[in-house]
């Protein structure tokens, strides 16, 4: 299995461009898909530069209806004649920030015909790729919402994420989730699905106090204490967060930068392997 990270907030490489947004391309199970789409058309400039072509993708994911993640929708929609795109039934309510500013994603993109509304808690996309909502995941610890609002029958309330949802990849016994900002909490998340690699953001950009590096040590020790080998994030995880966690977790965290390619086998993952382009 190779993961592609074509957008992140940060890059180590001078022709790759870095914004506040994720994009990744997922090969597996011999299918392509593309999950989330950053916030701009920036994704598919760097997809360029790292020989990946969108129009051989299979099918499009947006993880939740924020436009750091879907942003770039309607350049893939361009670059691509074929694949759907699956969302939520909620992506496309209206959602803010913590600072009130409207950060949905475009009204118009839904009436796109390839743009297809996932309904069902799980929903199988590929031999081997499931998508699930996790409509019954239990809140066992605080989700990450920081703020965040939404829309919902015409009344502006605080977001549950209802709009979030999880690809899981199992390929040669080897289970890998991959989640965009893991707003429901990364370790009800973790706890939930429990796969072998849990790849995406968790959302822990807080971290300005003694109370909040408290928190993500707790946090480390239940993540520790799950079956899931490795971690792979970055983008709303936060270079603060990272250097609270890192310490904690050693080997079993990475963090990953626009331009890296994650190869993912019981083989590699057994010897800590991470490879860069």
């Amino acid at each position: 299995m190779k993961i592609y990270v074509l957008m992140e907030n940060t890059s180590k490489h001078p022709d790759l461009v870095a914004e506040h947004g994720l994009s990744l391309l997922v090969e597996a199970c011999g299918r392509r898909i593309l999950f989330d789409t950053g916030a701009s058309s920036a994704f598919a400039d760097n997809a360029a530069q790292m020989g990946v072509d969108l129009s051989t993708v299979d099918a499009c994911v947006l993880s939740h209806g924020h436009c750091d993640h879907g942003g770039g929708l309607l350049r893939f929609l361009q670059k691509n004649a074929h694949a759907p795109v699956l969302v939520s039934p909620h992506a496309f309510d209206v959602h803010y920030n913590a600072h009130g500013k409207d950060i949905g994603l475009s009204p118009a993109l839904l009436r796109h015909e390839r743009v297809c509304v996932v309904a069902e808690d799980v929903y199988p996309l590929f031999p081997g790729v499931v998508l699930h909502r996790a409509a019954s995941m239990p809140a066992l610890y605080p989700a990450e919402g920081q703020g965040m609002e939404a829309v919902v029958n015409g009344v502006r309330v605080a977001d549950d994420f209802r709009h979030e949802q999880y690809l899981l990849v199992e390929e040669r016994g080897m289970r890998v989730l991959i989640s965009g900002c893991s707003h429901r909490g990364v370790l009800n998340i973790a706890s939930y699905f429990r796969p072998d690699v849990l790849v995406g953001g968790f959302h822990y950009m807080r971290c300005s106090t003694e109370a909040d590096s408290a928190r993500l040590k707790q946090a480390a020790q239940v993540l520790l204490a799950l079956p899931t080998r490795y971690y792979y994030t970055g983008h709303c995880t936060g270079a603060c967060a990272m250097g609270i966690l890192q310490p904690q977790m050693g080997h079993r965290l990475h963090a990953f930068a626009t331009g890296d390619v994650l190869r993912l086998s019981q083989e590699e993952l057994s010897v800590h392997a991470v490879l860069r382009r």
